[in-house]
């Protein structure tokens, strides 16, 4: 008998070894859920609990190695999650076969449960305590959790000049040199990771299908990675598509206080993004308020004033987000391995707006009777701007028709 070439297949693997053929037998939903907000991924089994023959195995113990792959035959499977058991949870119903789900997240929850107080400090003599550099801090923070950390180069550069500036502007006042310094106060070491990620411009990705899995925390910087790992035209591989364009990102303006201690005199600095014409423009004028220039709302994001050499880190923790927040999309396909959080899509047939290569922010699989499916939410970031529409994929429509953008008539 010939396997049918688009039958779904999928591997599990507890405590380091495939599952009994009983047990995926009694599978009847797997949901893998990834994102790239910090938050652990998380993967969710629902089996057919007859007998309660599962109710409690030792392989649902706490802390037990998961490994999901998910693909078609006669093709190997991709690893799409590697994490350890969270918690079980059982359903007994009057009438029915009793449930029992099984949830996994990753090893980034190790992070969520600590909490110490501590300085990132390096005393030198004569100097004082200066801040150690981002691009080591983050590392640390996942090696004594036991996680692998690997940083994109691009991004580790960028931090390095961030933390030069840091170090020079607040050569000449102690007390902003304290502040510069990493503290970790009342936090735990997840969200102390997250905002230090926030203020370089990286995104906290678990590579579960990287050596050795389930461990490598990659602090990637979008801009670092651009290329398309997977293309989805709608009518054919894409089943739904429903982009977006919001307000929430149509930012004109956002100003910071801005102390200024050789001269005794607060600045106000505002930075604004020109969507038309793509380019930021820079604002400073002397005392508090928010200068006129650009058309639209303002933001003011730092009530007390920082120094011009900290200045970057609240702009690129700030405003970023914001601007990769004005478009968006959600949409699903066929079950798709490629479809990642972080990788990048390139979306065809739906015009030259919404057309082009989009950030996978979160993406679900899921393998039920019904087939596997994979749905997913989607941004469009700043960093695609400088890539030209037609090699993006994006093709204007018109009259029905399908034209590259280069050599469409207006409308």
């Amino acid at each position: 008998m010939t396997t049918p070439r688009y039958s779904p297949e999928m591997r599990l693997d507890l405590a380091g070894r495939p599952a009994p053929a009983a047990l995926r037998d009694a599978v009847v939903q797997v949901s893998c859920e990834t994102g790239i907000g910090g938050e652990a991924d998380r993967l969710e089994l629902a089996l057919a609990n007859e007998g309660l023959r599962w109710l409690d195995h030792r392989l649902f113990a706490l802390d037990t190695p998961v490994v999901l792959a998910l693909g078609y035959v006669p093709r190997e499977p991709q690893v799409l999650f590697s994490g350890q058991v969270t918690g079980t949870e059982a359903e007994f119903p009057a009438d029915g076969v009793p449930v029992l789900r099984v949830t996994a997240q990753d090893r980034r929850t190790r992070l969520a449960d600590a909490s110490p107080a501590r300085w990132f400090a390096a005393p030198l003599p004569k100097l004082g305590a200066l801040p150690v550099p981002d691009v080591l801090v983050a590392p640390y923070l996942a090696l004594e959790h036991g996680l692998v950390p690997s940083m994109d180069r691009l991004g580790a550069v960028l931090s390095a000049a961030l933390t030069a500036a840091d170090v020079a502007g607040s050569a000449e006042d102690p007390s902003m040199r304290q502040r510069v310094v990493r503290h970790q106060h009342s936090k735990n070491t997840l969200d102390f990771l997250k905002g230090i990620a926030a203020e370089n411009g990286w995104d906290l990705v678990m590579e579960h299908d990287v050596d050795p899995r389930g461990f490598v925390l990659r602090l990637m910087s979008p801009e670092a990675h651009l290329r398309p790992d997977a293309v989805l035209r709608y009518g054919e591989s894409l089943a739904e598509f429903s982009p977006r364009v919001s307000s929430v990102g149509q930012v004109a303006k956002i100003s910071l206080r801005v102390w200024r201690p050789e001269v005794r005199l607060e600045l106000t600095v505002s930075v604004g993004y020109d969507w038309d014409r793509q380019t930021l423009s820079i604002e400073v004028a002397p005392g508090f308020g928010l200068p006129g220039g650009l058309p639209g709302r303002s933001f003011l994001i730092a009530d007390e004033p920082v120094t011009l050499s900290s200045a970057p880190r609240l702009l690129v923790a700030k405003l970023l987000p914001m601007l990769n927040r004005r478009t968006t999309a959600k949409g699903s396909c066929p079950g798709d391995p490629r479809v990642r959080a972080g990788r990048v899509l390139r979306v065809e047939g739906v015009g030259e707006t919404f057309g082009g290569l989009w950030r996978v922010a979160a993406a679900q699989h899921v393998l039920d009777a019904d087939g596997y499916r994979t749905s997913f939410d989607l941004r469009k970031e700043i960093w695609f701007d400088a890539i030209p529409k037609t090699a993006q994929g994006a093709v204007r429509i018109q009259g029905g028709l399908l034209r590259p953008s280069s050599s469409a008539s207006p409308a």
